[in-house]
């Protein structure tokens, strides 16, 4: 399984800012259709800007001149015509495709890295025209105004800059500006010139030339056409400009063909005009008596021809050196702009790296810059010769791909130009390309005669177009496409690549495996580390090493692969092209038995350097080779171990999703087992709330009701500690805030947890503070609940001795502490005992029920009420636990009694209410609790019953179940709404606490209840809803501050005799009799309650009063 490769954020960052297209241009990139945004006219306008070189006139001047004027125009007429078909196929190619020259190479027959050698020639057009432009201009400098030659072709160099960075979306405005500009003074002086001596035309009709060669003569017309014939590659920059044309199906037919033809192949039928002119104009001012080396200087071709236009000389030699500055700059931007694109496309490719467009911009002119310096353009008519060779050798592999090729089908369709697509090498175009050159060369150096060397240039054109379709036919055009690209993509209108992450469209993507995921053909062509991954067999090394094997013995193979191996061919390829250098340059000198002398010693001391060289490239290979050698054990070792890695995680998240599968169904049991014990929790709660408020129960009856609601209110509180446990496996946790009469929520804990530590013998003891606010607010629910779990925990574990309940206060700070003398908590297990079902490790620990929550869900709420909890503890000994909580109380303002309701002050005035639940037993507690008070109670099982009730009655409250068999109690709610509006309140019950929350559509209701029911909250809320005034009891007397009630003297008299006897089992009966007596000295019977479970008889008697106060 691949696994894809973390990219650095760095990597990420740079990718993004070669990806500011309106810097880049889609360099390295085909043009995407959303970016052809420019009209048809506007590219072909564009694209002819170029036409304005100056070096047209100089070649056409120069070669009339040397060759005559026959000659001369025979080999502009032919070599334009022949430029015109070759460009042809190429610009229609590269305008459907919307590709550069680079990208259409790589696709015709050249490969991946094959072309990397047309980017080199390419590029050395750009530069060398550029620099013969640069000198033009210079050399007007220099002559009209006394500029340095030095300084000139710097100016001419620099100014071009700021004009390319931005591509052709500055460089069109640019051609715009200056187009309507450039063709006036161009056309103007020619026509005032030929009006002014018509008869000069017959004169250059007839020139022979400086060499005299008269009439046609196929050697001055082969020198002729090899020189001209360079400038086929000025079809490359037309293809950089064609390629934004808008796609031909956005286009009317004839609309797209026009800018096609003109902007594309038509820039030589232009070019003619300006070659004859350049040839006429030479004629002229030779005619005019300038010398051979000034006629052939465009400045000094249109100074002649303005000085027939305009009668000032200061005005001929301003509009001159406009005129020749205009036309500069005008090729120069396509000279500087198709240099940077072929720098661009050719070091991608050798360093995987591409700092910018603009970068290979500023080098392109740096190059021609140094070349001008050097006066290499002094010798301008022989480079152009040899140029000529190697420019015809592509251009003649790249028309027969586009013109034979792909039409008879022995080359894929479309143009294929992304690395991970494509061969690093295709044998039809570097095969074609290799051939034409050699033979070229062999003829251009005289080995077959005079004539062959002349026409030198269409020798290496056609031996490429006759050899390109051969080896396509012979290979079955099998190293054209190393993969497909995928068809589903086609469908789509963008992807993301995964390297830099933006969008593109599907033909600029490529499936990477190693990366999993679609790439850009800009990360692709910059990604050094894939290794080609995608395409193994298509890589350079394996197409070399694939016929060596197959044609060499294996033990050769193994030897050539040596370090040493390695070192002796590389050494070769050296020494062969310093051999080819040296014979070249010999070619071109005289015999001299000195120079071969020297020559000779240059070779040996090249060829030392050479080996010296193949060594370190060697060596540095190898250590580089061992170098990746173990990053790549390691990343596969890491991968093995990532796989593994993904499996745990696999397996583990199949357990995560089982233990949530089962955690969600004990979450359901719990709602479900919660909703079932609630409903009957809700009469016990319900009738026994109803019997406290019997005044014709005895008052001995009345401990065992107090008994009955705080033990049915302790069962409802662990039901909602079930709930609670899932509201914190949720992080959800509702606090409130109560007012709490806390010495009575006290008391009712202590009586509670009394009973558990008298039913295991031991003691409960309750350490009240000197000082206790009569009200505190609060969330009583958590508080008790935090009390009663700490408390039953200290019970729980505690076998002999006691349980201490220790409360003192700090301002409002609450300090609780627990102390037990149970067996204790070893110091390893103080820090997990608070987890989620963790227990202490202790063996001698009592088996005792639970699972092991009860801590957690108390420190979660201490620490959720803003609190702290803190644990003390040795084993043997005992166990402490301090809790710290803010209980802001009110201990100025007198506590009221509660005051139990009797009735309503409206008695007069009905009102009935309906009740709609399934329970029976919940319908007859609300009857029974209402009808006393003043109410009609009307009963319905389910909700079609409670509707048509409604219908027959005008009930004033509602009082609906939420859980019904078939329509639920929110479905009836919004029925009635539906029915009768606003006007008739509706209160909702239930028994589960997370049916509560009412349905997202809408809320048809007033108010909510929770079941079990406390009957005051539910008078309360009756009460808002109807706007009732409730009667009251008369308030019971208050009782006295705990500590406060004494017993008499003679009451303790025979509690002491009593005492004395050691008779535990009388002084309980008696105890429980005298607090029946005597209700308001209850805290201090409970207090020798204490010491007499305890056995602590000598506390109870120290606690007896010694006299009677009456006495």
């Amino acid at each position: 399984m691949a696994t894809r490769q973390r990219i650095l954020r760095i990597r990420r960052d740079y990718n993004r800012w070669v990806a500011d297209e309106s810097m880049e241009d889609y360099a390295l990139r085909f043009t995407a259709e959303s970016a052809r945004k420019w009209s048809a006219f506007r590219v072909a306008n564009t694209a002819l800007g170029s036409i304005s070189f100056l070096a047209l006139e100089a070649i056409g001047g120069a070669l009339t001149v040397a060759h005559g004027f026959t000659n001369s125009v025979a080999a502009i007429l032919f070599v334009s015509v022949l430029i015109f078909l070759a460009s042809l196929p190429i610009c229609h190619a590269a305008a459907r495709a919307g590709v550069d020259i680079d990208l259409l190479t790589r696709g015709a027959g050249f490969g991946y890295i094959g072309s990397t050698v047309t980017s080199l020639i390419y590029a050395s057009f750009t530069f060398i025209f550029f620099g013969i432009e640069a000198v033009i201009l210079a050399a007007m400098l220099d002559s009209f105004f006394g500029v340095p030659l030095w300084l000139g072709y710097i100016l001419c160099a620099v100014v071009v800059v700021p004009l390319v960075t931005h591509g052709i979306s500055f460089i069109s405005r640019v051609q715009t500006w200056t187009q309507p500009v450039w063709l006036l003074l161009n056309v103007m002086p020619l026509v005032a010139l030929l009006v002014a001596n018509p008869d000069w035309i017959e004169g250059w009709t007839q020139y022979e030339g400086e060499r005299g060669t008269g009439g046609f003569n196929l050697l001055a017309f082969g020198a002729a056409a090899s020189v001209l014939f360079a400038l086929i590659t000025q079809t490359g920059e037309q293809v950089d400009y064609i390629r934004f044309l808008p796609p031909r199906e956005r286009q009317k037919p004839w609309v797209w063909w026009g800018a096609l033809l003109a902007g594309g192949p038509g820039w030589i039928a232009f070019d003619v005009l300006k070659l004859l002119a350049g040839s006429f104009l030479a004629y002229a001012a030779l005619r005019a008596g300038l010398s051979v080396a000034e006629a052939v200087q465009p400045a000094e071709m249109y100074r002649l021809a303005f000085g027939y236009l305009l009668a000032s000389p200061t005005l001929v030699l301003i509009v001159t050196s406009v005129f020749v500055a205009l036309s500069q700059i005008k090729i120069n931007v396509t000279n500087a702009y198709a240099g940077s694109l072929a720098w661009s496309n050719f070091f991608s490719r050798l360093t995987h790296s591409h700092p910018g467009r603009v970068v290979w911009l500023v080098f392109n002119i740096a190059v021609a810059l140094l070349l001008m310096e050097l006066g290499v353009y002094n010798t301008i008519e022989q480079v152009l010769f040899v140029y000529s060779n190697v420019a015809a050798a592509w251009m003649g592999a790249l028309v027969a791909d586009l013109a034979i090729n792909k039409p008879l089908g022995l080359s894929p369709k479309g143009i294929e130009f992304k690395r991970a697509h494509l061969y690093d090498v295709n044998p039809v175009g570097v095969g074609a390309m290799f051939l034409s050159v050699i033979g070229s060369f062999v003829a251009y150096y005289g080995f077959l005669g005079a004539l062959a060397q002349a026409m030198s240039t269409f020798i290496a054109f056609g031996i490429a177009f006759a050899a390109a379709p051969a080896i396509a036919w012979a290979t079955g055009g099998r190293y054209y496409l190393a993969r497909k690209p995928r068809a589903a993509w086609a469908q789509r209108s963008g992807l993301h690549c995964v390297i830099c992450e933006h969008e593109f469209e599907p033909r600029d993507m490529a499936y990477c495996p190693v990366y999993t995921g679609p790439i850009c053909s800009l990360c692709c062509s910059l990604d050094a580390r894939c290794g080609d991954g995608c395409k193994p067999h298509a890589r350079l090394s394996a197409q070399i090493m694939t016929p060596l094997r197959a044609a060499l013995p294996e033990g050769v193979i193994a030897a050539l692969l040596t370090p040493v191996g390695s070192f002796m061919l590389v050494f070769l390829s050296f020494a062969a092209t310093i051999s080819l250098v040296f014979l070249g340059i010999r070619a071109q000198t005289p015999a001299s038995a000195h120079l071969d002398t020297a020559f000779w010693k240059a070779f040996f001391v090249l060829l030392v350097i050479g080996g010296i060289t193949a060594w370190a490239l060697v060596l540095a290979r190898q250590s580089r080779l061992v170098a990746q050698e173990e990053p790549r054990r390691q990343t596969s070792l890491l991968m093995s171990e990532i796989r593994a890695h993904q499996r745990t995680d696999a397996a583990l998240q199949k357990a995560k999703e089982a233990a949530e599968a089962a955690n969600m169904a004990k979450s359901r049991y719990v709602i479900g087992i919660s909703h079932e014990l609630r409903s009957p929790l809700n009469a016990i709660l319900g009738y026994a709330q109803l019997l406290e408020r019997d005044t014709a129960i005895p008052e001995r009856r009345r401990d065992g009701l107090r008994t009955i609601r705080r033990s049915g209110e302790h069962l409802a509180a662990l039901i909602e500690g079930l709930l609670d446990i899932s509201k914190i496996e949720a992080g959800r946790i509702e606090l409130y805030r109560d007012e709490i009469r806390f010495p009575e929520f006290l008391d009712q804990i202590v009586q509670m947890l009394r009973l558990q530590a008298e039913a295991k013998s031991i003691a409960f003891t309750f350490d009240p503070p000197e000082r206790m606010p009569e009200v505190v607010h609060t969330d009583e629910r958590r508080l008790r609940q935090i009390l009663i779990n700490l408390l039953s925990n200290a019970i729980k574990f505690t076998r002999a001795g006691g349980v201490t309940l220790r409360l003192r206060f700090r301002s409002e700070v609450a300090e609780i502490e627990v102390i037990d003398t149970g067996i204790g908590i070893a110091e390893d297990d103080l820090a997990r005992i608070f987890e989620p079902f963790q227990r202490g490790a202790n063996s001698h620990a009592p088996s005792t029920p639970g699972v092991g929550l009860g801590l957690t869900i108390t420190k979660t709420l201490v620490e959720v009420m803003g609190g702290d909890i803190a644990v003390w503890s040795r084993l043997g000994e005992g166990s402490r636990f301090r809790v710290r909580l803010l209980l802001s109380g009110k201990a100025l303002r007198p506590v009221e009694a509660e005051r139990p309701i009797t009735g309503r002050q409206d008695a007069q005035r009905p009102l009935s209410v309906l009740v709609a639940d399934d329970d029976a037993a919940h319908r007859a507690l609300v009857r029974d609790l209402l009808e006393p008070l003043g109410f009609v109670v009307r009963e319905a099982a389910d909700g079609a019953e409670c509707l048509a009730l409604a219908r027959q009655e005008a009930p004033d409250l509602y009082l609906l179940d939420i859980a019904m068999p078939g329509m639920t109690g929110w479905e009836l709610a919004q029925r009635l709404r539906e029915a009768e509006g606003e006007r008739v309140p509706i209160l909702m019950v239930s028994a589960n606490a997370l049916e509560l929350a009412p349905p997202r559509e809408g809320q048809h209701h007033d108010d909510v209840l929770p079941k079990p029911l406390s009957l005051p909250a539910l008078l309360e809320k009756i009460g808002t809803l109807l706007g009732v005034t409730w009667t009251f009891a008369d308030p019971a007397p208050a009782l006295p501050a705990p500590g406060t009630a004494r017993l008499t003297a003679a009451q303790a008299t025979g509690l002491r005799q009593l005492a004395a006897i050691g008779y535990v089992g009388g002084l309980r009966e008696r105890l429980d009799t005298l607090e029946r007596e005597a209700p308001e000295a209850a805290p201090a019977i409970a207090e020798l309650r204490g010491y007499i479970s305890e056995y602590r008889l000598d506390a109870f008697l120290a606690a007896l009063p010694q006299e009677a106060p009456d006495a």
